[in-house]
C-alpha cells in the first residue's frame, strides 16, 4: 500500500510540474493585440508617406438642395506627400498623377459612389481644372527632398437625376510616373 501513495504522489507532482510548466509557457506567449507591418518597394523618384497612400478625405455632410440641379459641395484638399525625393535621372524634374476608379452613372466625369446616397458623383481637379479619370493630370515641379501634391474633391449632384439622401463612400487609385 505504501508504494500505492509514492507513486501516486509522484504522479501528482509530475501533473503539477508539467500544469506549472504549460501555465508558465503561456504567459510567456499570451498576446493582447498584434501589430502588422505593410509597404511595397517601388523605383519610383520619391518615397509616398504611409498617411498618403491609403487615406480617407472627410467631404462632409452635404445638405441635398446644395446638389440639385448638378449642383457642388464645398472643395476638400486632397495631399499626395512625398518624402526623400532623388530628381537623379529625371529630365523634367516633374510627376504626373492618374486617378483611376468606377465612373459614376449619375454624374459624367465623376468617380461613382456606393452607399445609400444616390444621384451623386465625387469630382477632383487640379490647379482648378477637372481631373480626368485614367488621363494624367498636368505636370508638377518636383524638388529635392520633401513635396506636395495638392489636388481637390468635391461632391457633385446629377443634372436631371433626383438626389437621393444618405451615406456613400468612393474610390479612387492613384499612380504616380516621374520625368
Amino acid at each position: 500500500m505504501c508504494e500505492y501513495w509514492q507513486m501516486k504522489t509522484k504522479m501528482k507532482t509530475a501533473l503539477l510540474s508539467i500544469g506549472l510548466l504549460v501555465g508558465a509557457t503561456s504567459v510567456a506567449h499570451a498576446a493582447d493585440g498584434t501589430v502588422t507591418f505593410i509597404g511595397s518597394v517601388h523605383s519610383g523618384a520619391c518615397s509616398i508617406k504611409p498617411d498618403s497612400v491609403d487615406q480617407t478625405v472627410q467631404l462632409g455632410a452635404i445638405a441635398k438642395h446644395q446638389l440639385q440641379s448638378g449642383g457642388k459641395s464645398t472643395a476638400r484638399p486632397v495631399r499626395i506627400e512625398l518624402e526623400g525625393c532623388d530628381l537623379t535621372g529625371l529630365t523634367d524634374k516633374t510627376v504626373t498623377t492618374t486617378f483611376t476608379g468606377a465612373p459614376s452613372s449619375a454624374v459624367p466625369g465623376a468617380i461613382g459612389t456606393v452607399g445609400g446616397a444616390g444621384g451623386v458623383g465625387v469630382m477632383m481637379t487640379h490647379g482648378g481644372k477637372l481631373i480626368e479619370l485614367g488621363v494624367p493630370t498636368t505636370p508638377q515641379a518636383i524638388g529635392v527632398g520633401d513635396n506636395t501634391l495638392e489636388f481637390g474633391a468635391y461632391v457633385q449632384g446629377a443634372a436631371t437625376d433626383p438626389i437621393i439622401p444618405g451615406s456613400f463612400s468612393a474610390v479612387t487609385n492613384f499612380t504616380l510616373a516621374y520625368q
